[in-house]
């Protein structure tokens, strides 16, 4: 009798085989199998109560009369067939929370800039002994745009190197572990405040497109912009011409509009620009985490 389904979806290269393993040392009473095929799909799912990965069909979702709850490994859970999984009164959880490692990623995209190093790796590569300049991040200011899991531990983060931070949030009388708080409608005002501005946002209506062309003018010319939120949350070509123009210093992109970028695309030949394949949220305990999230899940479901 299969309880818990692990849909075969890798993720930051991740094997699925080991989350399910993970899955099953946090739960030994518990029947945890891996899906490897549509058929297998199906099949398990005429039975488990539990499934988990970061889609399911809505035709597996219909079919299946004994399915309580849907772990998705993603945070954002927008892609799933929300209105099939309701009527099917399935619970929804996400991953929110594992994440947190991204906070670090934002810090080495930062301490780079600010410390020039990839004017010391070009030397390097050359074997050039020469000094050059660099800044120091203490004393600069940062806002983050999204006080979630992820903008607070970027938050932290921050706050441990001596920087004046400003959050922007959705509501900004819960307050947050920024200095200053505001709501999206201050995110103009607080631009102008920082020298890094970093997205740990969702994509909503609110925030598409949200740093534009009037967000980059009211940047500094020794600004970054870090983006590890969604690619549509920045207007491309307003960054680009932002780049071209010197209007900011630099920017570090983990995710681009479009994504995958292409070969040909300008952001790979601005020399102020760093780009990474949407793999801040990689690390080697994302399954570890996911599992923690699935086992408390379960507590409420028939398995608990």
């Amino acid at each position: 009798m299969t309880d818990i389904v692990v849909l075969h979806h890798k993720i930051h290269g991740l094997d699925p085989n080991d989350y399910a393993e993970t899955i099953r040392q946090a739960r030994p009473d518990l029947d945890v199998v891996v899906a490897r095929t549509p058929d297998e799909e199906r099949e398990y799912l005429a039975e488990a109560s539990v499934a988990t990965g970061y889609q399911i069909d809505s035709d597996l979702v219909a079919a299946s009369e004994t399915l309580e709850l849907f772990a998705c490994t993603f945070a954002g859970i927008g892609h799933l067939p929300l209105e099939a999984l309701e009527e099917a009164n399935v619970t929804v959880t996400n991953a929110s929370g594992v994440h947190g490692n991204v906070a670090e990623q934002v810090l080495g995209y930062v301490l780079s800039d600010v410390r020039n190093l990839r004017c010391a790796w070009e030397q390097n590569e050359r074997g050039e002994w020469n000094h050059f300049q660099s800044g120091e991040l203490r004393g600069s200011t940062a806002t983050v745009v999204g006080m979630g899991p992820i903008g607070k531990e970027i938050l932290a983060r921050f706050n441990d190197f001596g920087v004046e931070t400003i959050g922007v949030r959705y509501t900004p009388k819960k307050g947050g572990n920024a200095d200053d708080v505001v709501g999206f409608e201050g995110t103009l005002d607080a631009a102008a405040r920082s020298d890094y501005l970093v997205l740990a946002c969702p994509l909503t209506e609110t925030t598409e497109g949200l740093v534009d062309e009037q967000v980059f003018g009211a940047l500094s010319t020794n600004a970054m912009l870090v983006n590890i939120a969604r690619g549509q949350v920045v207007d491309t070509d307003a960054l680009v011409s932002a780049l071209r123009g010197n209007d900011i210093r630099s920017a570090a992109l983990d995710v681009t509009d479009p994504e995958p970028l292409p070969v040909n695309h300008p952001l790979w030949s601005l020399s102020n620009c760093l780009i990474t394949p949407h793999n801040a949220g990689h690390t080697p305990e994302y399954w570890s985490r996911c599992a923690d999230i699935l086992v408390e899940a379960v507590d409420a479901t028939s398995l608990g």
